[in-house]
C-alpha cells in the first residue's frame, strides 16, 4: 500500500487511469512484392537494438480495507496517549497493520490553541502525537469531517492540518478551502487504486456556516443542502481516476441503530456517483451494514477508541472489505467490545458467533434502510 496524492503519480508505478499502451514502431518495409520486414538496427557499439513489445497493465490483486468507527484521545485516552503514542489504541492494531488499507474516523481537533467552539456541550482536541498514535497503530487516513472537527474553530482545524502535514499523515474531509476539503486520498494497492473520500452530514444549525468549507475559505467537507452537489462531484471526479471509491460519511443520530430517514436516498446518491462503499458513524452505536445493490452501505461503525462504553456504546468492531478492481469481493464485520477505552475485539468463537449475529440483526430491526446481506450480482 502506498498512499498517493492526489495530482502526483504513484512512487515508481504506472497508473491505472486508462491503460498505458506502448506503440509497436514497424519498422519501414520496401516496396514491392518480395519486401521483407527490416532487421532491427544495430547500436553505435554493434549490438542489436532490442524489438519493442507491447506492455500489459498489472493485473489488479485482491486487497482488504480496515474501517474503525469513532476516534478521539480525552479522559482515560488522554493518558493513553501521554504514556505512549506507539500503543495508544492497543491491541486493534494488528487488525490494522495487516489491512493493506486502513482508515477510521478522528473526532477530534488535533490543536493545543484555538477557541472553544460556542454553544457546544462537548469540544475534543488532542496533541500532535496523536497522529503518531494513528501511524503506529497502522492507520493509513482518518476523516475530520464531523461535529468536533472544529470544536476549536479556523484555528484548530489549520493547526490539524499543519500537524498532519508535519507529521506525514493523510488527512481527508477538511481543508483551507473547498478543494482541499472534498480532495480524495488515493492509493495504489496490489495494481488497484482506491479513493477515499470524507464529508459530513452532521453539524450543528449555528455552526454550518463557520464549519463548511468554501472559496478560499478553511472548513469541513459536507454533504447539507446544497454542498451535496460538491460531494457528489468529488466522488465522480475520484470515480475516473480510481478503481474503486469509498466514501467515509459522519451521518445517523446518537443513540440510534437505525439510520435517519433520508440516509438510503444519500446513500444511492453517492452510489450512483461511483461509489463502491459509503460508511460511516456518528450515533456512537453500531447501525446496520449491508449491499445496496453491488455497493457496500454501512450506517454506522460505533465508537472505537472512545471514553463513552457502557452499555450499547460499548458495542464496536472493524469493517473489513476486500475489493478488486471495482467490485467487493468479501464484507466482514469483526465485532468487538470497548474496555478501557479501547476496542478489544473477540476472538473466542462463541463472542464473535453472538457479534456478528448482533450485528446482522440490525438489518430485520431497521426499516426502510434498501439493503442486503449480499450484493445483487458480479459488477458488470
Amino acid at each position: 500500500m502506498t498512499p498517493l496524492s492526489p495530482t502526483s503519480p504513484p512512487h515508481g508505478r504506472p497508473l491505472r487511469f486508462g491503460a498505458l499502451l506502448l506503440t509497436t514502431a514497424l519498422l519501414a518495409t520496401a516496396c514491392g512484392s518480395n519486401a521483407e520486414e527490416s532487421a532491427p538496427a544495430d547500436l553505435p557499439d554493434g549490438t542489436a537494438e532490442p524489438t519493442p513489445s507491447a506492455s500489459a497493465e498489472p493485473a489488479k490483486e485482491p486487497y482488504t480495507v480496515a474501517i474503525g468507527g469513532d476516534v478521539m484521545f480525552e479522559g482515560m485516552l488522554r493518558q493513553r496517549l501521554d504514556s505512549d503514542p506507539a500503543t495508544a489504541l492497543g491491541p486493534v492494531a494488528e487488525v490494522f497493520q495487516e489491512a493493506d488499507v486502513s482508515v477510521v474516523n478522528l473526532e477530534t481537533a488535533v490543536t493545543d490553541g484555538g477557541t472553544p467552539a460556542p454553544g457546544k456541550q462537548f469540544v475534543f482536541r488532542a496533541p500532535a502525537t496523536a497522529f503518531t498514535a494513528l501511524e503506529s497503530a497502522g492507520i493509513d487516513v482518518v476523516t475530520v469531517a464531523n461535529n468536533h472537527g472544529m470544536d476549536y474553530g479556523t484555528d484548530g482545524l489549520l493547526d490539524t492540518l499543519d500537524n498532519a502535514e508535519a507529521a506525514g499523515f493523510p488527512v481527508i474531509g477538511a481543508g483551507r478551502d473547498i478543494a482541499e476539503a472534498y480532495e480524495p486520498e488515493f492509493f495504489e494497492v496490489n495494481g488497484n487504486t482506491l479513493a477515499i473520500i470524507g464529508a459530513t452530514d452532521v453539524l450543528d444549525d449555528h455552526l454550518i456556516a463557520e464549519w463548511t468549507a468554501g472559496e478560499g475559505k478553511p472548513g469541513l467537507a459536507s454533504t447539507k443542502g446544497e454542498m451535496l452537489t460538491h460531494a457528489l462531484e468529488a466522488v465522480a471526479e475520484a470515480r475516473t481516476r480510481a478503481d474503486a471509491v469509498i466514501v467515509f460519511l459522519h451521518w445517523g443520530l446518537e443513540g440510534d441503530h437505525c439510520p435517519l430517514p433520508h440516509a438510503p436516498d444519500l446513500a444511492q446518491q453517492l452510489i450512483d456517483a461511483g461509489a463502491t462503499a459509503v460508511v460511516g458513524g456518528h450515533a456512537h452505536v453500531v447501525s446496520p451494514g449491508g449491499y445496496m445493490g453491488n455497493a457496500y452501505v454501512h450506517y454506522g461503525l460505533g465508537n472505537f477508541v472512545f471514553y463513552n462504553f457502557n452499555g450499547p456504546t460499548a458495542e464496536t468492531g472493524v469493517l473489513r472489505l476486500t475489493l478488486q478492481g471495482e467490485e467487493i469481493l468479501d464484507d466482514e464485520w469483526l465485532p468487538g467490545q470497548i474496555q478501557g477505552g479501547i476496542p478489544i475485539l473477540y476472538e473466542d468463537e462463541s463472542s464473535i458467533a453472538q457479534g456478528v449475529a448482533s450485528f446482522e440483526g440490525y438489518r430485520d430491526q431497521c426499516s426502510g434502510i434498501n439493503i442486503t446481506a449480499e450484493p445483487e450480482g458480479p459488477a458488470v
